[in-house]
């Protein structure tokens, strides 16, 4: 390697061009300060000069410049920098160090590197060359920091590494508030953590409470759980999310959107607020409204404000308005576990092929049945379907059948003035396709059913009978068979008056059903 003298020492090519770079930086200043006062008058404090084993000015070269080698202590204020060696510029407050650099700044900060330049006036700091930066239990690597050594503040523009605790930060720019303990990233900032790793376009990181600050589209990815969002937080010691727009939580079980959702993973509770979705993917269940909160374990939730719940199919998805929509994980007698799911105060159900409300009903997945409870109506095809509670057993998404229990009453709209009406105890309904096609009523049947020939009136029949069968052709009725001793009579329909077409406990509720999705939602 090439080598120059100087001072009476040989100079390698490193050593002289970090000196040149010095150089080209204090020409300007060495004019300007020689028309103005030098350091010491203006109040600056100087550099000082702890330690050397050989200390060279050349009178005849540079009076203010000064050759250091050998275990170099320099300190200047609150920071003491150590080096192999160094020029001293007295005049300029500069010093330009190699090899070996460490500063210290106060108890907890350590920074160290290849070559230094220090400018005593600004108190800025350039290292360059295996830059490692220690504050506590944070470690910064990069290439390059400028180092405000006044306001401690650390910066790098061509990519660091930061190991704080569990946690491995990468990014292309940063920026280092010490007395804050806070990062701020910029460009391909990721978070390697043992459970996940968190990227972002944009993030701050505080490296006393290991929190995350989102501030622009930032993703975590881990093997039970992914999250998105484009503002928020995430303390990464303590395991606790607090995120908002485009929020989205993907525990592999659920998917969770809304306005701001927060989740504390180690209690499992979690929260959203305003245009929460929760999406079932399992079981292809959707639960909306403006607030909920969740547990995990034993897995349970509640839906408020606005809540709506959907039973998605592609054929004809179901959906169900309630006040509260609230689910908990029930254990069996056989230790099996299964999620029972309640809607309550104002229950409103609409689907293609069956509308239906209630007071409150209740969604088991053990067997797939939905309970309906207090006053509740069901209208499939031109049938409204009343008792004191009902059952609706699905299978495969689809409805299998329907029973009614105390007081079953079926009702079909004629005219505006005549109905078709049957009753009973307790009612079956069964379905094929969605659709009703058989109806059996067990215990004190009654009907009043009309003839029609075509779109005409040709008698009305009036029958009792213990048990009633009532087959449907696309939700009309098209036979009634009474059993049991049925007693009855057929008569044409002039001579009878409207009221007296009534069966006891007749009601007509079409202005309560919802006959479009947005009904539901109507009181």
């Amino acid at each position: 390697m090439a080598e120059i003298k100087l001072f009476g020492h040989l100079l390698n090519l490193t050593e002289l061009r970090h000196l040149l770079y010095v150089l080209i930086l204090l020409v300007i200043p060495s004019n300007i300060q020689s028309q103005d006062k030098t350091p010491s008058e203006k109040g600056v404090t100087k550099i000082e000069i702890l330690n050397a084993e050989s200390w060279e000015v050349n009178e005849n070269t540079d009076k203010d410049l000064q050759r250091l080698l050998g275990n170099v202590i320099l300190k200047h204020k609150e920071v003491t920098m150590y080096c192999d060696s160094a020029y001293y510029y007295k005049n300029k407050n500069v010093v330009n160090a190699f090899s070996k650099i460490h500063i210290e700044q106060g108890d907890t900060l350590d920074l160290y590197g290849d070559y230094l330049f220090y400018d005593g006036k600004s108190e800025i700091a350039l290292v360059t060359g295996n830059v490692e930066l220690i504050d506590k239990e944070t470690h910064l690597f990069t290439d390059k920091i400028d180092y405000d050594v006044k306001n401690k503040i650390a910066r790098y523009n061509n990519k660091g590494r930061i190991i704080n605790a569990d946690n491995t930060l990468t990014s292309v720019i940063g920026v280092y508030y010490v007395s804050e303990s806070l990062f701020h990233f910029k460009d391909s900032v990721k978070i390697v953590n043992p459970e996940y790793v968190m990227t972002a376009d944009t993030m701050d990181y505080n490296t006393d409470t290991e929190t995350a600050f989102f501030t622009g589209p930032s993703e975590l990815k881990g093997d039970s759980i992914y999250l998105y969002c484009e503002k928020g937080w995430y303390d990464t010691k303590n395991d606790i999310t607090s995120i908002w727009k485009k929020a989205m939580i993907d525990n592999k079980k659920q998917i969770i959107h809304g306005d701001s959702l927060f989740f504390d993973d180690k209690t499992g509770f979690g929260e959203s607020f305003r245009n929460v979705v929760i999406e079932d993917t399992t079981n292809n269940l959707i639960v909306k409204g403006n607030y909920a909160w969740y547990f995990k374990q034993p897995e349970k939730f509640m839906v408020t404000d606005m809540a709506m719940f959907i039973q998605v199919s592609k054929g004809d998805s179901t959906f169900v308005h309630g006040d509260t929509i609230s689910a908990i994980t029930v254990t069996d007698t056989s230790s099996i576990a299964y999620r029972l799911m309640r809607i309550y105060y104002g229950c409103r159900v609409f689907s293609n092929n069956m509308q239906a409300k209630c007071d409150s009903l209740s969604y088991s997945f053990q067997d797939s049945v939905i309970r309906l409870y207090k006053s509740p109506v069901i209208w499939s095809d031109e049938n409204q379907l009343t008792s004191d509670s009902m059952a609706v057993f699905t299978k495969n998404r689809q409805t299998e059948r329907l029973e009614l229990y105390n007081s079953a009453f079926i009702t079909s709209k004629i005219d505006t003035i005549r109905f078709n009406q049957i009753k009973g105890k307790n009612l079956t309904g069964f379905f094929k396709n969605n659709e009703i096609y058989k109806i059996d009523i067990k215990g004190n049947g009654e009907t009043i059913y009309y003839l029609l020939d075509g779109e005409d009136i040709a008698g009305i029949d009036q029958t009792k009978s213990a048990n009633i069968v009532v087959n449907l052709d696309k939700g009309k009725v098209s036979e009634i068979f009474q059993n049991q001793s049925p007693e009855g009579f057929t008569d044409p329909p002039e001579p009878l008056v409207p009221k007296e077409l009534r069966l006891p406990g007749f009601n007509w509720f079409d202005s309560l059903r919802p006959k479009q999705m947005s009904d539901i939602f109507k009181n």
